[in-house]
């Protein structure tokens, strides 16, 4: 009897669903901005793309189109990258707007947060060093650093209930 893995090969243990109005523009944003290579596409009888499968670094990406009535789902995403600078420079060319500006974590970590054109929230990150943990505690509480996790806090509030004026997303009468 032949053991089958539990997993495909090529796929990690949890995958994400991006659902959007538009899955063939997401996956020409994801190619552009983070590299991505587009492994399977399903149309719909209308059209549309009732599946899609896109592979960025180690990870696979599954999408397809919402329906018209259906609610706004947008995705909360993190993405690993060799160079956030560049990756969000990319990012804003294609399309997005910045939520986060790019900035030094306490823990080592560069990055900064975009909302895609499609709604969907991305942190772009890179590991720009290992920081120990006594080091990364002293610089939680380092000026610089507590503006940057308050800021980055204040800023994702804000664009997921809508109460900043840089927001890519529509304000709907409910949310006001």
């Amino acid at each position: 009897m032949t053991t089958v893995n539990f997993q495909p090969e090529g796929y990690t243990t949890v995958t994400a669903w991006v659902v959007t109005e538009d899955t063939a523009k997401l996956l020409d944003f994801v190619t552009e901005v983070f590299g991505g290579v587009e492994t399977a596409r399903v149309p719909t009888e209308d059209g549309g793309i009732g599946h899609a499968e896109i592979k960025v670094g180690d990870t696979m990406l599954l999408a397809f189109d919402s329906r018209p009535d259906w609610p706004e789902l947008p995705s909360l995403l993190r993405i690993w990258v060799a160079d956030a600078d560049a990756a969000v420079e990319k990012a804003v060319a294609a399309g997005a707007t910045v939520v986060t500006e790019l900035a030094d974590a306490a823990w080592g970590d560069r990055g900064a947060r975009v909302r895609d054109p499609f709604g969907n929230i991305w942190w772009v990150m890179s590991h720009i060093e290992d920081v120990p943990e006594e080091e990364f505690w002293t610089r939680m509480n380092a000026p610089g650093y507590a503006e940057h996790m308050a800021n980055a806090q204040k800023t994702l509030d804000a664009e997921l209930t809508g109460r900043t004026g840089r927001s890519s997303r529509p304000v709907k009468p409910s949310d006001q």
